[in-house]
């Protein structure tokens, strides 16, 4: 008897209690939150429309640490949830459907998904180091700007003038995000376990 509830308790503890498909939606979701929440990180900075903020370090962070598949689709979710007028994108902006179409940050917004499965994608063929976190950050990053500089670009018709707004201004504060991203990246796993 003791030994058919021993094993009992064994198989039980083998199942999950939470579907993996549940278990991704939970993450998904989370993602999203994430990177809504470091949008209200925002500085507004006067020579410029497109406002500092700890954004681009979320969807980084949910890209290397979710992978590309599921960091792809919490940036898909980010910007379903801003489309529809949450308030999830930077309190600078317009907001809803105009902000996510129209305003200066629109190019950088609409990259989020191709950003974050870039990172994850890099991050998940190979060994998790720092190094790999970091060249996938970078990565994400050149997919993001090179999104958000095309976008100003159009609406200044001026390439330099887009790099004048949207990229002199960030270089710095953008490495300290992917190193940071790349750090908490490679941890995490490590704590958990631990």
């Amino acid at each position: 008897m003791a030994k058919s509830a021993l094993q009992d308790i064994t198989s039980v503890r083998e199942r999950p209690f939470i579907s993996a498909g549940v278990r991704d939606l939970a993450f998904i979701f989370g993602g999203s939150l994430l990177v809504a929440l470091c949008a209200r990180v925002s500085i507004p900075l006067p020579f410029t429309p497109v406002p500092l903020t700890v954004q681009n370090f979320g969807v980084l962070l949910v890209g290397l640490l979710l992978g590309s598949r599921r960091g792809f689709a919490a940036m898909v979710l980010y910007l379903a949830e801003g489309a529809v007028g949450l308030p999830v994108f930077s309190p600078t902006g317009a907001g809803g459907m105009a902000q996510l179409f129209h305003g200066a940050s629109s190019g950088f917004l609409l990259a989020y998904p191709l950003v974050a499965f870039v990172a994850g994608y890099v991050v998940e063929r190979g060994h998790k180091s720092f190094l790999r976190a970091a060249l996938a950050g970078f990565l994400g990053e050149t997919v993001l700007f090179t999104a958000g500089l095309a976008w100003l670009a159009v609406l200044t018709h001026s390439l330099a003038q887009a790099v004048r707004w949207g990229l002199y201004w960030f270089v710095f504060a953008e490495v300290i995000k992917v190193m940071l991203a790349a750090e908490i990246a490679v941890q995490w796993p490590r704590k958990r376990s631990s």
